[in-house]
């Protein structure tokens, strides 16, 4: 266990949209340590700050040293209504009690909320890297435990992968065009990822918030369709071009009837085609390790390699304590 230096004199505050740019640079300084890079922008803090379900006066925290150096940045969503809480936790590694003090402001405020939403029991889940500024002991001492691990893939894309080789036959995909074909592409993807793990259906405009742009809009010509003859649409893969360092794949679906098929790999590697075009040098994505529908072997197949990990850490606390 790496210790732990002496506590000092915390101040804690709700965070405001105002805060977005020193927040952010918090985050890239704990991005370069956990990757050697910086990858966050402001208009990724905005977004999350102003997701539907998240109050920034009662679910976000910051919390300064008393040179007046923000060393913690925390927030809980409450994009289900129900007992499941979505959280992001930052802290600096040599300020482990800003840390512990955000720990336990999250625990408290997703007991309150799932209170509110009339659930006997919050379910907070948080993400974090492999290898965590946070000491991990903080997380374990107040019942956290992690329950998923996932793989951050990428994969370099040049001028050659600017156009997808033909698909199999009978097999279409074209770009959206249209709320409607947004809605479609959102319904694909919900009936693809059912029977995920801890997966809560979420609604159009919940999805749309996700993949927004920073101008708030969703970038209809990096949400892909994939049509089948005689079956109709079987799947869909949508993506933004929001991240520092690479493309991102945020997610790709396919309805279990036109699996194994070639579909998701038609679709992975349009996405890179129009990646390429944009000029981006690296495509990534993540997928859950213990995924049963062979994702993990569709995207190694593609080329996409290991670029870092990230844990699910979870906590169960009843609304009673």
């Amino acid at each position: 266990m790496r210790q732990r230096p002496a506590r000092s004199r915390l101040t804690l505050r709700p965070a405001t949209l105002e805060d977005a740019a020193e927040i952010c640079d918090l985050i890239n300084k704990i991005d370069v340590i956990e990757t050697g890079a910086p990858d966050t922008e402001p208009a990724e803090v905005v977004r999350d700050m102003t997701l539907s379900g998240t109050r920034p006066e009662t679910d976000t925290w910051l919390s300064y040293d008393t040179d007046g150096t923000l060393v913690g940045y925390a927030l809980v969503c409450d994009s289900h209504g129900t007992g499941r809480i979505d959280a992001d936790h930052y802290s600096l590694p040599e300020h482990q009690d800003a840390g512990a003090a955000l720990l336990d402001l999250m625990a408290s405020r997703a007991v309150a909320i799932a209170r509110t939403n009339g659930r006997d029991e919050a379910v907070c889940h948080l993400y974090l890297r492999e290898r965590p500024t946070l000491d991990p002991a903080l997380l374990r001492e107040r019942n956290w435990r992690p329950v998923r691990r996932y793989s951050l893939l990428s994969r370099a894309v040049a001028a050659d992968t600017t156009s997808p080789p033909p698909a199999e036959p009978g097999l279409s995909v074209r770009p959206c065009a249209s709320e409607e074909d947004l809605r479609l592409a959102h319904d694909l993807i919900e009936q693809a990822f059912t029977h995920h793990f801890a997966h809560h259906p979420v609604t159009f405009e919940q999805w749309c918030e996700g993949l927004a742009t920073p101008t708030g809009d969703v970038d209809p010509s990096l949400v892909w369709l994939a049509h089948v003859d005689g079956t109709g649409p079987v799947g869909a893969l949508a993506a933004h071009d929001n991240r520092k360092a690479m493309g991102w794949v945020r997610q790709l679906g396919v309805t279990e009837g036109a699996r194994g098929r070639g579909v998701g790999a038609y679709l992975l590697r349009t996405a890179f085609a129009a990646f390429a075009q944009r000029g981006r040098d690296t495509v990534g994505l993540g997928v859950d390790t213990e995924n049963t529908t062979g994702a993990l072997a569709l995207y190694e197949k593609a080329g996409m390699t290991p670029h870092q990990a990230v844990v699910t850490w979870q906590l169960r606390t009843g609304t009673a304590l």
